[in-house]
């Protein structure tokens, strides 16, 4: 994280390089030590390759920072913002840095001399940005969504721990790394399917992207199930079949994370795995939905659909129907956990299990879909919890 360390070096230095022969070459007009430290906070935060700002929108800046600048000084300010910033990367004077420069603008070698600035000029966008550090957003991100996922980490924190790393990034960047996802419960993810379904589903769901006004879209794509006959690997459901959804709220939750879409066929409110989906693409439609959304509770909501188990655990076998496969792996997974097939149209469980009315009242809801096969302790603790309810009845 070299780079990091060389803003702050910035920050802390940035009074003491000010005061030097750099700035007494512009003259002694109000606050004009403070002007390239502001130049380069201003362009941190709002520039980036995708977002330029041309020295005009700098002499605008300054001005309502109280520092008055002319365009042809804005050019200098730059140059000698590189010089300053390789010196601290490099860790040499600044006569070594301006060495290093004039060696470089005589070779003639462009690609050469921007490896060497911090800030570029996009000729195309007429306008100044920072260059790309040595980190990458996705890195960014991946960072950001360890945090929101960490269990160990209050709410309150890891937004404020993004904030942190959102520093390091332009603010257009910061907004897309920011997804807002809802913390139903906080579980570490490394899956780069996930990353990068994360990545399109909330640029689908962005009301401005690469540096432009966008109206949140459908996106398609392809959902995954597991069979019986192979736990190895998923299928595509409906033989391939596209689902088109309207995307609205990434949820996380028990190790994974959620889409809440709205679903073009059914016309209702669903949500969908994020690593069950495949090959996602934008539609250019805008979405669906907003007043279903709009009149959801999302913990009302998620504590309806992620229901949490608490109890004794108990290593125990279930047997359902076929058709329940992705239920019984939503709920278990597939590790430490034995799927075998019992006849045609059934399969049976065998895994460790947290026994609670809450868990009885799962196995409940799939009716004559689903039985208890061992161990007997729970069998007898079920039907006691059948019998309460017929009590009150």
């Amino acid at each position: 994280m070299a780079d990091e360390i060389v803003y702050k070096k910035v920050t802390r230095k940035a009074d003491r390089l000010l005061e030097g022969k750099i700035i007494a070459k512009h003259g002694k007009q109000t606050n004009q030590k403070l002007k390239l430290y502001v130049v380069l906070q201003y362009l941190l935060k709002y520039s980036d390759e995708n977002n330029t700002k041309s020295a005009y929108d700098i002499i605008g800046y300054l001005e309502d920072c109280g520092i008055s600048a002319e365009r042809r000084s804005i050019y200098r300010d730059i140059e000698d913002i590189n010089r300053i910033m390789l010196m601290l990367q490099e860790d040499i004077d600044l006569d070594e840095a301006d060495r290093i420069f004039a060696e470089a603008e005589e070779s003639g070698d462009e690609e050469e001399l921007n490896e060497l600035k911090t800030v570029l000029y996009d000729k195309n966008k007429k306008g100044f940005y920072v260059r790309q550090r040595k980190f990458e957003v996705s890195d960014m991100r991946l960072l950001a969504e360890c945090v929101y996922a960490a269990k160990f980490i209050a709410e309150g924190q890891a937004k404020r721990l993004v904030d942190v790393i959102c520093d390091f990034v332009s603010e257009e960047q910061a907004t897309r790394i920011k997804h807002n996802a809802f913390l139903t419960d906080r579980v570490k993810t490394d899956n780069r399917s996930v990353m990068n379904n994360i990545a399109a589903i909330n640029d689908a769901m962005s009301r401005h992207l690469d540096g432009e006004p966008h109206t949140p879209e459908k996106i398609t794509f392809k959902y995954l199930k597991y069979s019986v006959s192979d736990m190895s690997k998923q299928v595509e459901r409906r033989h391939g079949a596209r689902y088109t959804v309207s995307p609205f709220q990434l949820l996380i939750n028990d190790g994974n994370y959620y889409l809440l879409a709205f679903d073009d066929y059914s016309q209702e409110m669903r949500t969908y795995r994020v690593d069950r989906m495949k090959d996602i693409r934008f539609t250019g439609e805008p979405r669906d939905g907003e007043e279903v959304f709009k009149r959801i509770d999302l913990k009302t909501y998620t504590k309806r659909v992620f229901s949490m188990y608490g109890g004794e655990q108990r290593l125990v076998e279930i047997r359902f129907i076929n058709p329940l496969l992705d239920a019984v792996v939503d709920r278990f997974g597939t590790k430490d956990v034995q799927y075998a097939r019992v006849d045609d149209t059934h399969f049976s469980v065998t895994a460790k299990v947290e026994i609670s009315d809450q868990f009885f009242g799962w196995i409940l809801g799939f009716g004559k879909k689903a039985k208890i096969l061992y161990p007997d302790a729970v069998l007898d603790q079920f039907r006691a919890y059948m019998d309460k309810i017929r009590e009150m009845y």
